[in-house]
């Protein structure tokens, strides 16, 4: 295989506008078609799961899924991508809220201190399946009540893990990064081109 095509199996748009940035493209792939329809995967964490753990079995749960789409589809084999990304505080998962009140919690508790956030991209052709992990470090400013009732009441905090985007209206939070900035949006490209490039992708 020697092409820049793949199968995406996220609804993110961030992910899609990062596979654009390396020159990727893809078709998108749903791992759940008709409303109604229970989800494919679970991604409540187990018991006494550690953060690490549950990323990697999320991400790796979506890639079987969508590779096993595919071949039921028995269209053109590409090369399928996942990916899965959590907030970690305290050795807490933070992912994403589920109404208002719970992103408002998840954003007071990473106020004024420092977080993890963790991706785990999952590429998968038929049978094979290769992971990376990226992990960064995050540092909020302290943030008041009615910044934090602001920035939830815009909406920007729905469908994201720890309720926040960096690359949104929550840049204004952030005064230090460690790590990879394109894993903290949910989709880390260094390890994601490394593992395209193993499955006969072109990557510029």
């Amino acid at each position: 295989m020697n092409s820049r095509s793949i199968y995406l199996a996220s609804r993110s748009p961030r992910r899609r506008e990062l596979l654009r940035q390396i020159g990727v493209t893809f078709e998108l792939l749903s791992l759940r078609e008709r409303p109604g329809r229970p989800l494919d995967i679970d991604e409540a964490p187990l018991a006494s799961e550690a953060a690490q753990d549950y990323v990697l079995r999320i991400a790796t749960e979506k890639a079987r899924t969508a590779a096993a789409i595919v071949a039921a589809r028995r269209v053109a084999p590409r090369p399928v991508l996942c990916a899965d990304t959590t907030v970690v505080c305290d050795g807490e998962i933070l992912g994403k809220p589920q109404d208002a009140a719970d992103a408002a919690r998840m954003l007071t508790r990473l106020a004024g201190r420092s977080h993890r956030v963790m991706t785990v991209v999952a590429v998968a052709m038929g049978e094979a399946l290769e992971t990376r992990v990226s992990t960064s470090q995050v540092w909020f400013r302290k943030l008041h009540d009615e910044e934090i009732r602001r920035y939830v009441a815009g909406g920007e905090p729905v469908d994201k893990a720890g309720a926040y985007a960096v690359q949104g209206l929550a840049a204004s939070f952030i005064t230090r990064i460690e790590g990879s900035y394109s894993g903290i949006m949910g989709l880390p490209l260094a390890e994601t081109a490394e593992l395209l490039r193993n499955h006969g992708i072109c990557i510029p």
